[in-house]
């Protein structure tokens, strides 16, 4: 069984919801990632989704797509982003780490080598929104290989073919995007997701998260009413980008710590 299997076999026997902060490495500075991602762990993270700065992201809002610039500024990339996944790792080895991004530098690295480095410094799952899952069975595969979990997207507008190839090739969980268009820009609408989760849910038995649109803890709370994780991440963002270096830890864990109180009440 996975790290990330494990996590939401042990919250479902709790029953308990998962939360998964997102954050873009390499942002504000290069050494306050590792604190950060410490501080969602201590305000209860279940599972951390970590970005890898790229240049041209098609899925992320504004916050986001700055975060990116920012990192990319401080000369942050796919190599160093494995290195703070090693650095938390002395700490914490138990704490799932999902890394989120696009092909290129994936493709830059070297598919088998990347898939080798990312084993080795304890990354459990990838969300690389550009490799549809019709054309990246291999990749899937060599991920299943080296214990690592391929997770796909899934959105309003996905269609039933699209859903059977997500769930058939995807792992470790579902990442329902609720929103057409890209992150941070509107708040997720309750019904709508509730009408389309048991589409998917009639195709797989993994776990669905649900992330676009979550600012706060009401809304993560209607979410995870419905869904299995609630991700929450242009909203972290914002917060880093209003803290600056000298006080993102402290507001990232002042962020979600509500949160978290609001999924267990």
């Amino acid at each position: 069984m996975s790290r990330i299997a494990g996590r939401f076999a042990a919250l479902k026997a709790a029953g308990r919801k998962a939360l998964i902060p997102y954050v873009t490495a390499g942002d504000p500075l290069p050494a306050s990632t590792v604190p950060i991602l410490h501080a969602l762990v201590e305000a209860g993270a279940d599972i951390l989704e970590i970005g890898v700065p790229f240049s041209d992201p098609m899925a992320d809002g504004p916050a986001i797509q700055r975060s990116s610039e920012r990192a990319l500024k401080n000369g942050i990339g796919l190599a160093d982003v494995l290195k703070f996944v090693v650095e938390f790792r002395k700490q914490d080895p138990e704490t799932p780490i999902v890394l989120m991004g696009y092909a290129n530098p994936i493709e830059a690295m070297g598919v088998q080598v990347f898939v080798a480095a990312a084993k080795a410094a304890g990354i459990d799952g990838v969300i690389v929104v550009d490799y549809p899952p019709q054309e990246c069975v291999p990749f899937a595969a060599l991920c299943r290989k080296n214990g690592i979990d391929s997770i796909f997207l899934l959105a309003p507008t996905s269609t039933e073919a699209r859903i059977r190839e997500v769930a058939r090739a995807g792992s470790g969980y579902l990442y329902y995007v609720s929103l057409k268009g890209v992150t941070g820009v509107k708040s997720a609408d309750v019904a709508d997701i509730a009408m389309h989760l048991p589409h998917i849910r009639a195709a797989s038995s993994l776990p669905v998260g649900v992330g676009f649109g979550i600012k706060d803890a009401e809304s993560a709370r209607a979410i995870s009413k419905i869904a299995d994780a609630v991700i929450i991440g242009s909203r972290i963002v914002q917060e880093i980008e209003s803290a600056g270096a000298a006080h993102a830890v402290a507001r990232v864990k002042a962020l979600l710590a509500p949160i978290r109180k609001a999924l267990d009440a």
